[in-house]
């Protein structure tokens, strides 16, 4: 009966392990998720509606139009550099119009196109730069930071950026997601006392969310992992 027992232990293990490393591998290829494009979309409907009162603000939005089509259309390389047919890219953008809030918005836009683009270090320096006050934009950009960072092997600064995204946005909608992308670079690490807490902060605060569903599994996992 003992040895079953320690033979059970001893799968369960693997198989959170195993687990863990796919969840993990999984989410580094899935850099920057379809709610941080969602959100600066809508930021930028925002902005296009309320920016016609100053005429440099007026051409920058002007200016960023085409690339927003070009980002939503998935073709970054055209949105972050431009096109021959006019369209001078985000970069640019972000440059010529330097203190306009379109420019600023141009900003965090390549650096989306450059973590799609497999540029993580270019895409932390472009987010790094773009401002924002706002309770989903600003962590929505301090979570794909860390993502990038993840990507670029700097699992400390990834994992700190993460839960400092999921604590400034204290939202069932971003929050628990990136905690759980915390909790997997966590255990990554071997710092399970760290991920079980992630995840534990899921389960107590956020729990409406989908990732409490089934985060007792995390936990359950990340605890086997520590024995």
């Amino acid at each position: 009966m003992a040895e079953q027992k320690k033979t059970n232990e001893a799968l369960n293990v693997e198989d959170a392990l195993t687990q863990s490393e796919a969840f993990f591998i999984k989410n580094k290829k899935a850099i920057i998720g379809a709610v941080v494009a969602v959100i600066i979309i809508v930021a930028g409907v925002v902005m296009y509606k309320n920016l016609y009162a100053d005429p440099r603000e007026e051409k920058a939005q002007a200016a960023l139009f085409k690339g927003q089509e070009y980002f939503e259309a998935d073709a970054y390389e055209q949105a972050l550099n431009g096109d021959s047919i006019g369209f001078v890219g985000f970069a640019k953008v972000a440059d010529q119009y330097s203190g306009t809030k379109a420019g600023n918005l141009a900003k965090a836009y390549m650096g989306i196109c450059y973590a799609h683009l497999g540029k993580y270090e270019e895409a932390v320096k472009a987010l790094d730069s773009f401002s924002a006050d706002d309770q989903m934009v600003a962590p929505a950009m301090k979570g794909a930071m860390g993502n990038c960072y993840a990507q670029l092997g700097q699992l400390d600064k990834a994992a700190s950026m993460l839960l400092k995204a999921a604590s400034e946005a204290d939202n069932n909608t971003l929050s628990p997601i990136y905690l759980l992308q915390a909790g997997e670079i966590l255990v990554k690490q071997g710092k399970y006392d760290d991920a079980v807490k992630a995840y534990t902060t899921i389960k107590d605060k956020y729990f409406r969310s989908y990732q409490a569903m089934d985060i007792d599994k995390y936990i359950e996992q990340a605890k086997l992992l520590k024995k």
